[in-house]
C-alpha cells in the first residue's frame, strides 16, 4: 500500500538564484527552522545549473528528513531522485506523471482559484493540492487571487492535504491555518529574510498551536 509522508507545516519554495551555494546555505537554514517541505523552483535556470541545484538540495533535504520536490520538472524529478513533483495547469498531466514517477512518488496540484481544478486534480491521484495566490505575490505579481472560503470549501470536498500560497507571511499566515490549510508555502519571506532560519522558526510555530482535526 502507498504511504505518503504528511504533507504539513511549512513548505519552502526555492528562489530563483544563480548562487548555488548560497542557495543551498539557505535551504539548510529553513531546514533547521523547522521546514518539512522544499519545492525546488528555477525557471529561467540552463539545464546544467538546474541539475546541480537540485542535486545538491536533495541531499539536504534527505540528510534532514525533508520531502523534496521539484517543480514543474518530471524528468530532473527522476534524474535526481526526488521525492515527487509539483505540477501546474501547462505541466504534464498528474496521471502522466504518476506513470512516470511512480506510486509513491509525491506529486502536487496548483489549483489556483478553481475548485474544479481540485476534483480534477483528486480524481487523478494528486496526493495533495494547492490553492492561491492568497495576497499579493512579488514572485507571481499577476497570478490569479483565491478568498479564504475556497479553503474552507475544499476542506469539505476533500480529505487530501491543502497547501496555501501566494504572498504568505507571519503575520497573514494564522488566518489560512483556521481555514483549513495544512501547509503554507513561503518563498519571499523565508529567502529574503535577514535570517531565514529565524523566520522559519516563526512559522514553524504557527503550527505548533494548531488544535487536532
Amino acid at each position: 500500500m502507498k504511504k505518503i509522508p504528511r504533507i504539513s507545516g511549512l513548505y519552502a519554495i526555492t528562489p530563483d538564484t544563480w548562487d548555488t551555494e548560497r542557495l543551498v546555505q539557505q535551504v539548510a537554514s529553513v531546514l533547521a527552522g523547522g521546514a518539512s517541505i522544499v519545492q525546488y523552483r528555477h525557471k529561467g535556470g540552463h539545464a546544467a545549473l538546474r541539475r546541480a541545484q537540485a542535486a545538491a538540495l536533495v541531499e539536504e533535504c534527505r540528510a534532514r528528513g525533508a520531502l523534496f520536490l521539484v517543480n514543474d520538472d518530471v524528468e530532473l524529478a527522476l534524474e535526481v531522485g526526488a521525492d515527487g513533483v509539483h505540477l501546474g495547469r501547462q505541466d504534464m498531466a498528474v496521471m502522466e506523471a504518476r506513470q512516470r514517477l511512480g506510486v509513491n512518488a509525491v506529486i502536487g496540484a496548483s489549483c489556483y482559484n478553481e475548485l474544479w481544478r481540485g476534483d480534477r486534480a483528486a480524481a487523478a491521484g494528486a496526493d495533495y493540492l494547492a490553492f492561491g495566490s492568497f495576497f499579493p505575490s512579488s514572485t507571481k505579481p499577476h497570478a490569479q487571487r483565491a478568498t479564504f472560503d475556497i479553503l474552507s470549501e475544499a476542506r469539505r470536498r476533500w480529505h487530501l492535504p491543502l497547501v496555501a500560497i501566494g504572498g504568505i507571511t507571519v503575520t497573514n499566515a494564522g488566518s489560512l491555518i483556521e481555514c483549513g490549510a495544512d501547509a503554507l508555502a513561503v518563498i519571499s519571506a523565508l529567502f529574503d529574510a535577514d535570517d531565514a532560519q529565524a523566520a522559519a522558526r516563526e512559522f514553524t510555530q504557527l503550527f505548533e498551536h494548531r488544535l487536532p482535526a
